[in-house]
């Protein structure tokens, strides 16, 4: 371990106190030996940090306070530091956020305890990346109330990622944005795990993977803190980590102080209550300073600031707060917040007013036209559903997320096999959803759509999926013209009878034939008792061998061929009659000759 602090002191004074408070922190709890199983445990690679988790959006650069005006009493129960209601302002953690950051180590460290993972990092994270998911503005499984969006990653300023998931996680059609409490872009949820799967998790048992979910994200953070044989007890694994979160050395140092402010020990608070931190830097390549506030109804839009500065101006790769973010670790959330002189009184964060323009003006989600969706079976919708967002006066309401759901026993789905998307609305109030695919069966469905976060009552859609035409088919004939034989009492050759089906001269796939075993009478054939037959491959017991001579719900393949199940027949020896038809008025007679056993 002494060689690791050498290596962490060579780093630079910048980051030499926070990287000895972090490392005696972890070194206190650790057996001799810890050093030694990590290095065992270093076999594998880490994953490729090519793109870093959150795609280098802004995150919030706000410090810890250097002093604690009261140390957290320890609650009983609560156990890893956490006491309820005591301590600073910036110590207390939302009580959904705080379960999830825990319930996520717990499940790491039961699938790779030598990674070590404490959730007091996961909480450093999510603190930088969303502010504890807006202070803790989730709904009761963990959900965000509100999307949290970074900035459109569209290379001006950021990463360039254009859109990889249809708009299913971020609501943009033509670029990707990182998204949810930990800021996970889309691809990387989805496809850009280490195993190629996707770092995507369920962290609360509901069966889905939602990265607007604080349990979700913060399990698919806590397994991608542990890739590659990380032992977060050393302090190089533990800066790699970080740093494939996001590549920049303030991001890395921005996060361990948090982590270790939450080291020191915190207390929860209910859900919304927590501290709303209003700084953000610029991250990976951009450099951007972004001076919005997220307040407690405030759309989430890390996207705000300027692009293009040089690092060290926006908080970017330096660790130097931007001209006017005085992020001194006395003073949280920069100046202003009320803190006593000397930085000795408790803090107290001036709360961030709901803006009056934006999205919180909405009011109203107005339908845009008349005429319900239709469909067929297994084909896209012509028309995707829309709604204009309107506020109190009439007037449309730009960048309000809107969130388009429809029922799971509807068969259609979103790109990506969504039920629900959100869309944000374009500068005209509009908000398009995305294509909209049926499913097979037919049968009628509601969409709806809802203002995420407002009261605004939701529009309904009325969405009709019609019935496939069956295929036509006007004419028959054989593939072959082998004269079909049999002995009786034996089957003729497997695959015997091969059709091929066609509509006015071209191939008809899918078209429905009736097969009949039929008496030979010209005027009016009727269904033969006796001769040749099929089986029924459905039955069961004595029934699977009775004799059926009548098939019907036979289909050719996509190329208009169709193929008989096996004939049999019986003691009757001559020749027999087998008549094809389609609901077109295509019809095909084919002879069947039974010749009588040798010796008869």
């Amino acid at each position: 371990m002494a060689a690791t602090i050498r290596r962490r002191l060579q780093r630079g004074a910048a980051s030499t106190a926070v990287a000895a408070l972090v490392l005696a922190a972890l070194t206190a709890s650790q057996a001799p030996a810890a050093t030694e199983a990590a290095a065992a445990r270093k076999q594998k690679p880490a994953p490729p940090a090519d793109t870093p988790i959150d795609g280098g959006s802004t995150y919030f650069t706000d410090r810890p306070p250097l002093h604690r005006t009261a140390p957290p009493r320890e609650a009983h129960g609560t156990g890893q530091g956490t006491a309820l209601g005591t301590g600073p302002a910036e110590a207390g953690l939302p009580a959904t956020v705080l379960a999830a950051y825990k319930k996520a180590a717990s499940a790491v460290d039961a699938s790779d305890p030598g990674c070590r993972l404490p959730w007091q990092l996961l909480a450093g994270i999510g603190k930088v990346e969303s502010g504890q998911a807006r202070g803790g503005a989730v709904d009761a499984e963990g959900t965000t109330l509100q999307p949290i969006l970074g900035p459109q990653l569209n290379g001006h300023g950021f990463a360039r990622i254009t859109d990889t998931d249809g708009g299913r996680y971020d609501g943009d059609l033509t670029h990707d944005r990182a998204v949810g409490p930990m800021q996970f872009i889309p691809s990387t949820w989805s496809n850009g795990g280490f195993d190629g799967t996707g770092w995507g998790a369920d962290g609360n048992g509901d069966g889905k993977k939602d990265p607007h979910n604080v349990f979700d994200a913060a399990l698919a953070a806590g397994r991608y803190l542990c890739a590659g044989d990380r032992d977060l007890s050393v302090q190089d694994d533990l800066d790699r980590a970080i740093l494939g979160y996001n590549h920049s050395e303030d991001y890395l140092r921005t996060v361990l102080s948090w982590y270790t402010f939450y080291r020191h020990g915190t207390h929860e608070v209910p859900d919304g209550r927590g501290v709303l931190p209003v700084h953000r830097g610029g991250a990976g390549k951009s450099g951007g300073d972004s001076t919005g506030r997220t307040g407690s109804g405030a759309h989430h839009d890390h996207g705000s600031g300027t692009p293009g500065r040089k690092p060290g101006k926006g908080g970017s790769g330096t660790g130097k707060p931007g001209k006017g973010q005085h992020n001194h670790p006395g003073r949280p959330g920069g100046s202003g917040t009320g803190d006593t002189p000397g930085g000795t009184g408790t803090p107290k964060p001036k709360p961030t007013p709901e803006t009056p323009t934006g999205p919180a003006r909405l009011t109203a989600l107005e339908r845009v036209g008349d005429k319900d969706l239709s469909a067929t079976a297994g084909t896209e919708f012509a028309a995707s559903p829309r709604v204009r967002a309107k506020d109190a006066a009439g007037k449309a309401v730009a960048g309000a997320p809107v969130r388009f759901a429809l029922s799971t026993s509807a068969g259609a789905r979103f790109p990506g096999d969504a039920t629900t998307v959100t869309v944000t609305t374009d500068k005209d109030g509009l908000a398009t959803a995305p294509t909209l695919r049926a499913g097979d069966k037919a049968g009628a469905f509601t969409i709806r759509a809802t203002a995420v976060g407002r009261t605004a009552p939701a529009v309904a859609f009325g969405a009709t999926v019609k019935a496939k035409p069956a295929p036509k088919a006007d004419k028959l004939a054989r593939t072959s013209d082998k004269e079909l034989t049999a002995t009786a009492g034996q089957a003729f050759a497997e695959d015997a009878v091969e059709v091929e089906a066609t509509y006015q001269g071209k191939i008809a796939a899918g078209a429905a034939v009736t097969a009949t075993m039929v008496t030979d009478d010209p005027k009016k054939p009727v269904e033969n008792g006796k001769g040749p037959y099929f089986k029924d491959p459905e039955a069961t017991g004595d029934d699977k061998d009775k004799p059926v001579r009548t098939l019907t719900g036979l289909t050719t393949d996509a190329n208009g061929l169709l193929k008989l199940p096996k004939i049999y027949t019986d003691m009757h020896a001559g020749t027999f009659l087998l008549r094809l038809t389609t609901a077109d008025g295509a019809v095909l007679t084919v002879r069947l000759k039974v010749a009588a056993p040798a010796g008869s």
